[in-house]
């Protein structure tokens, strides 16, 4: 299954770069990319913001819970938010600063274990 991972927050191509670089580290996950949006009106290109993961199977789910978890550890200097949309459109936002450790794996799947929708 590809997932989709937005990035969001005041330095959103940085946070983007530096995501893509941390799961592209993590050998459980089947591969990353990175795209962006096309640019709005009046703008001269677009912003690196969207992620595609692939997540294999086998606890692929746990793995980019951990690393999600290790990856907002990090220090930074603005606030980040992400919004991880599962193939069929269900997604959810994460606010790196106000999710608990303990609690991502659960929120991650909610949305990202269903079969089908209404299953969960």
């Amino acid at each position: 299954m590809d997932v989709q991972i937005v990035v969001t927050g005041e330095e959103t191509a940085a946070e983007a770069e530096s995501l893509a670089d941390w799961l592209r580290g993590e050998p459980g996950l089947a591969g990353v990319g990175l795209a962006g949006q096309p640019p709005a009106h009046g703008e001269l290109g677009s912003v690196l913001d969207t992620l595609t993961v692939a997540l294999g199977a086998g606890g692929a789910v746990s793995v980019l819970a951990a690393s999600l978890r290790t990856w907002f550890a990090q220090p930074r200097r603005s606030d980040v938010r992400l919004r991880i949309r599962r193939p069929g459109g269900e997604s959810v936002e994460i606010d790196a600063k106000r999710v608990g450790a303990t609690e991502l794996e659960a929120v991650l799947r909610r949305v990202l274990d269903r079969d089908e929708p209404g299953q969960g």
